[in-house]
């Protein structure tokens, strides 16, 4: 039987990107969507298990979670990638207001994995392998904190607190760690002038490329001995 692994957020990007790769290296895939992209129908066509939810809706959060315990009696790992972007001054004619942007950001980054975690726990300690692990795909700006994404950059610090807490928690059986990428990839439509501003921030001026961050994937569920930790993949950042 194949290895099930949970990843939330698989529509675009990252979450894409992992999915397909864990695909082709023999995984069952289970994924969670907010909005349906064409590109999905790809991923179902290679057997992956995809459920759509709004995870700002705590009736679907709540729903989701009932539906993987009774569809799946185990549970090789959970990746948390689903994330949103909210910038703390609101746009004039937005239907968010300054209030919820904090709310919002809590709610994706802390919030779903908290619950996620402590829902799902049984299902990873019944996985027979050794090997058990939740991976919270976090962000370098916990570390720095951020002039325009306040929220978003408190709220991933929170994201890796939990990681140390729900190490100790599950240890021995599961291991939890997290991964902080700064600049993974470029969006389209980005223009040169913020590419140009962007790659000067580190010591090595580029995109890491989703493939830096799948690599990391597969060294922690390789590992038999890493817990607790954070790996950073900011290219040097932190130097600058």
């Amino acid at each position: 039987m194949k290895q099930a692994v949970l990843i939330t957020g698989v529509g675009k990007r990252l979450g894409l990107a992992l999915a397909s790769h864990l695909l082709a290296n023999g995984y069952h895939v289970i994924g969670t969507y907010r909005r349906s992209y064409p590109v999905l129908d790809e991923l179902r066509s290679q057997g992956a298990d995809l459920y759509q939810v709004d995870f700002y809706q705590q009736a679907q959060v709540d729903s989701f979670i009932e539906q993987i315990k009774a569809n799946y009696q185990s549970l090789r790992a959970i990746v948390h990638n689903a994330s949103d972007w909210l910038p703390d001054q609101i746009q004039a004619g937005s239907d968010i207001k300054q209030a919820q942007v904090l709310e919002k950001m809590m709610s994706i980054h802390v919030g779903i994995p908290y619950q996620l975690n402590l829902a799902l726990q049984s299902l990873l300690r019944n996985h027979e392998s050794r090997f058990k692990d939740i991976i919270h795909i976090s962000d370098y700006v916990a570390e720095k904190g951020s002039k325009k994404h306040m929220a978003y950059a408190a709220s991933k610090a929170a994201l890796n607190s939990l990681t140390m807490s729900f190490a100790s928690l599950l240890a021995p059986d599961v291991k939890v760690n997290s991964i902080s990428p700064a600049m993974i990839k470029f969006n389209e439509g980005d223009d040169d002038a913020y590419k140009e501003k962007a790659l000067a921030k580190a010591l090595l001026p580029k995109e890491a490329g989703f493939s830096e961050i799948i690599n990391a994937i597969d060294f922690i569920l390789a590992s038999d001995f890493m817990t607790g930790r954070n790996l950073q993949l900011d290219g040097g950042r932190h130097l600058k």
